[in-house]
Parts: C-alpha cells; sequence; structure tokens
C-alpha cells in the first residue's frame, strides 16, 4: 500500500528548514494533495508540536498515506481525508496552515484557482498558505530543465503546465492572500509563503 516518490525523498529536507522557519508555533497543518503520504509522516515527525491533517482526491493515494500513518504511529498525524482542491466546499473548515507540494502544475488552472478559494475561506487572519514546486518568474531566466517540464506536462495533458509565479500570486490576492516570501529551491524549485491578510482597522 504504501507508496514511494523519489521526489518526495529529494525536497523534504529542503522543504523542513523553510517550514521550521514560518509555520505557527501550535495548531494545524493542512496538507493539500498529499500524494503518497511521505511528506506527512516526515513533517509530522519533524515538528511534533504541530498536528498535520493529511488529504488527497486519488483513492490509491489515500490509501498509500494511511498504510504510512499506520506504520509510523504519530500522535499527531490524522488519518487523510478526501479533499478536491477545485471544489467548493472541503471537508476540512479551519486550519492554521495550509501546505500544497507540487499539486498547481500537475493539476488544471481550476485546481490552483479552488485552492487560493479554500485557503482565504478556511484560514485565519495571519494564516499561511505555502507552495512549493517549479513556477515561471518574470525577468528571471527560466530554466532549461523547467521549460522542458512543462512541455512534457502539457504533453500529457494541456491543461497542465508550469505557472507564472505572477499568475498564482494575482489569484491569491483575490482571497486575501498576501505574497510574503519566495524562497529558491533545489532543482529550480520554489517555496512560495502567503499570508492571510488581517482586516484594516478603521481609523478615527
Amino acid at each position: 500500500m504504501k507508496r514511494h516518490a523519489p521526489a518526495t525523498e529529494r525536497n523534504r529536507e529542503p522543504l523542513l528548514a523553510v517550514l521550521r522557519e514560518v509555520l505557527p508555533a501550535s495548531g494545524t497543518v493542512l496538507e493539500i494533495a498529499s500524494g503518497t503520504g511521505q511528506h506527512a509522516v516526515w513533517f509530522s515527525r519533524a515538528l511534533p508540536h504541530l498536528t498535520w491533517q493529511p488529504t488527497d482526491m486519488d483513492a490509491e493515494a489515500l490509501e498509500s498515506i494511511e498504510a504510512w500513518r499506520e506504520a509510523e504511529a504519530l500522535p499527531n498525524l490524522r488519518p487523510p481525508h478526501r479533499l478536491d482542491a477545485s471544489a467548493d466546499s472541503w471537508p476540512e473548515s479551519r486550519a492554521d496552515a495550509i501546505l500544497n507540494v507540487n499539486m498547481i502544475h500537475i493539476s488544471p488552472w481550476s485546481a490552483c484557482q479552488g485552492l487560493m478559494r479554500g485557503a482565504g475561506r478556511v484560514l485565519p487572519a495571519g494564516g499561511l498558505l505555502v507552495l512549493y514546486g517549479p513556477y515561471f518568474v518574470e525577468g528571471r531566466e527560466t530554466a532549461p530543465s523547467n521549460l522542458e517540464f512543462d512541455a512534457s506536462l502539457r504533453a500529457r495533458n494541456p491543461a497542465w503546465g508550469v505557472r507564472t509565479l505572477e499568475a498564482v500570486t494575482a489569484e491569491a490576492a483575490l482571497h486575501g492572500l498576501e505574497r510574503e516570501r519566495v524562497v529558491d529551491m533545489p532543482s529550480n524549485n520554489l517555496t512560495v509563503v502567503f499570508r492571510k491578510a488581517r482586516p484594516s482597522v478603521p481609523s478615527h
């Protein structure tokens, strides 16, 4: 039942270093598109002060996540839930932070739109949305590997593809999410941190 993704093994340490810096001291992290479940186990073990809620929309992924969870028996790792990022309602109504790794480029744009809509709905003011994956960035030379990856994705499914950071940031802003930080990661990936805006206090 336990599935393995080599990329997960490669990126977990650099991503954990960023998560240690930005995630809150306590609360629930909602992981959207948890895939194999390797990240959920790794991060919940490394961050015992946080409750980890894995999700995915794929039945085989959910089985793999549960197999990893049962094998590790971590007290802060919850059973996985089925969640479609593009849906108008999620099984989770609140989370202190959301993590989404390597989903936006291997799903239709509607999944990114739904992710931002859902994050705006379930995060409290000051809550974080953390994204990881490849992006095209205006004014920055694109790595040949990302161009090749984008072409291969679009050949598999025309609705997929590497997104521009600007388009993702603009979509996030529609739902009160302000881009706070962009971290260069190995293999030409980025970690992008958004924060849910706090309501402005009217001046008297």
